[in-house]
């Protein structure tokens, strides 16, 4: 049988590329966005592909849309939370509402449909299935320039870990962090949001040039990255997290040696603060 994969932000980079995997692999894909008119695929047809409207930020796009995707293919396998962006530039350049709008899309956003996602998975019959939430390696830790893009990201790690323990294992859903490192998609193109007005302190940091320069020229292919995310949603025992690209794994496995190094330095402070029996 087909799977039914339901797809968030598909009009450009990893969703786009992913829901082309997904047709070419024989399973069904739902794909959405905010202009679903302007989706296209190949091999596409009625009994493969379902384009619809959702703004991940709107809890009626959501419902909407899942029901939708139900009744026209009778279930969901598979939900990939990728609809998202970047917001970079020095923290003090960040306007508030910059800050907030991030929050609302890359968390916000991607709790509402993991609820619903939830909620369907677990109703359905047999019930089940695979929800992937596509983070990235500045979830992991922290990168300058990115401070509420890393904030967003750490908070959707948190909160996948954090529910993966409350499901039932009768429900058979489960949860994937997705942690990309650099690909060369829009995200650091016209699909990044720098600060308007520049802080005078931060002279040495221009972020939009530094983006600028990086687009392009990142190791990551997108289509080898969407192939990877199709593979890891396919296993019968998916990881709760695992990153893509050459140079996401060398930072987490740093990241791994760092916090190592570190909490073995201060362990005698750390378990020096239990009552005395």
């Amino acid at each position: 049988m087909p799977r039914i994969f339901f797809i968030t932000g598909t009009s450009t980079g990893f969703g786009s590329h992913l829901v082309q995997e997904v047709l070419d692999r024989g399973d069904v894909a739902i794909a959405t966005a905010r202009k679903p008119d302007q989706l296209k695929f190949k091999g596409t047809s009625e009994k493969n592909y379902l384009a619809l409207k959702l703004d991940v930020t709107k809890q009626e796009d959501i419902e909407a849309a899942f029901q939708k995707a139900v009744e026209t293919f009778g279930r969901v396998d598979v939900v990939v939370n990728n609809a998202g962006y970047g917001l970079s530039g020095p923290f003090e350049e960040l306007s508030e509402e910059q800050a907030r709008t991030q929050m609302e899309v890359n968390f916000w956003g991607l709790i509402s449909c993991t609820r619903k996602s939830m909620e369907v998975m677990r109703e359905q019959k047999p019930s089940g299935g695979l929800i992937q939430q596509v983070t990235s390696i500045g979830g992991q830790r922290g990168v300058p320039l990115f401070s509420i893009y890393c904030a967003s990201k750490w908070a959707v790690e948190g909160f996948t870990e954090s529910i993966s323990h409350e499901t039932k294992p009768e429900w058979g859903i489960k949860f994937t962090c997705i942690e990309p490192g650099g690909f060369r998609t829009d995200w650091a193109g016209r699909s990044m949001a720098f600060p308007v007005k520049k802080h005078p302190a931060y002279d040495h940091l221009d972020a939009k040039q530094m983006m600028g320069k990086r687009h392009g020229t990142q190791a990551g292919e997108p289509i080898k990255g969407a192939k990877a995310m199709y593979e890891l949603a396919i296993l019968k025992d998916p990881p709760l997290r695992v990153v893509i690209g050459t140079d996401a794994y060398a930072a987490v496995m740093k990241k791994v040696d760092d916090y190592k190094e570190n909490y073995k330095k201060y362990e005698k402070i750390s378990n020096s603060t239990d009552v005395d029996e």
